[in-house]
């Protein structure tokens, strides 16, 4: 199959909401109740993206103050127009050298990005210079080898036609997004009492269509790769799922999506 050269971007905070984010706020509800952070604490969320982790935030454990980061200028700007709330400033940062002062955190927070993140454990290092001592660190990945059914069915089709769609995989790609991988990093950095957990949520499609256009918004390793393809071999990939989702009777669709997440305290 020719290609187009594929690109990442996850630029686009209304596409990225079709596609992802709307699973990614029910990830994130629970791992706020499991973080159990208390009232009145300054937070920082390490690639806040389109602001979802934030906006949860602000409802659920009345923050003192909120600082998101992320290296999307788009993204930021997405996240200043949806959240406008004194209580939240945004910043422009990569999370290996965070614009934030040392001791100066009650809870850092990283929802879907470390993975993205090229020197992870700089990443990890700077939460740790970041957070106020007895302060909270917790990050959460996409189980993306196993566990994200609505990838893994795409990837898996999309392998079945073509063997180079392999090396665009988030289930290869990033090992990172492994529970004992994601483990492992915060223990070389240094940290001792580590805890992990699962988090399982559905995600119910109410039809085909309802799976399959976001694919097409081009944001993220997944669309990037399908919108590479010329339309003949984009459809042979959609007539593949179309037989290999297991589509139910009322036309919907009943996947799950599994997240691995740790947290500690500093």
């Amino acid at each position: 199959m020719k290609k187009k050269i594929i690109d990442d971007s996850w630029g686009s905070g209304i596409a990225y909401e079709r596609f992802m984010g709307r699973w990614s706020s029910v990830v994130a509800k629970k791992f706020l109740s499991w973080m159990d952070i208390p009232p009145a604490c300054n937070w920082l969320d390490v690639g806040c993206g389109t602001g979802s982790l934030i906006k949860l935030i602000l409802e659920r454990n009345q923050p003192k103050k909120i600082i998101g980061i992320d290296s999307s200028t788009d993204l930021i700007r997405h996240s200043q127009r949806s959240i406008i709330d004194p209580l939240v400033q945004f910043k422009i940062s990569r999370a290996e050298s965070l614009n934030v002062d040392s001791n100066s955190i009650d809870a850092v927070v990283s929802g879907l990005a470390l993975n993205f993140v090229l020197q992870t454990e700089a990443a990890v290092s700077e939460m740790l210079r970041v957070t106020k001592p007895g302060g909270k660190i917790g990050v959460f990945l996409w189980d993306y080898e196993k566990g994200m059914q609505m990838l893994r069915y795409f990837w898996d089709a999309a392998v079945e036609l073509d063997n180079n769609a392999r090396k665009f995989d988030e289930g290869s790609r990033f090992p990172l997004c492994k529970k004992e991988n994601l483990e492992f990093l915060f223990r070389e950095i240094g940290f001792k009492q580590i805890e992990s957990a699962t988090i399982d949520v559905r995600t119910i499609f109410h039809s085909f269509d309802d799976y399959w256009q976001p694919f097409l918004c081009k944001v993220g390793p997944a669309p990037a790769y399908l919108m590479s393809l010329d339309y003949e071999n984009q459809e042979k990939l959609k007539m593949l799922l179309l037989r290999k989702l297991p589509i139910r009777n009322d036309g919907s669709i009943l996947l799950s999506a599994r997240a691995w997440a740790v947290k500690c305290t500093v």
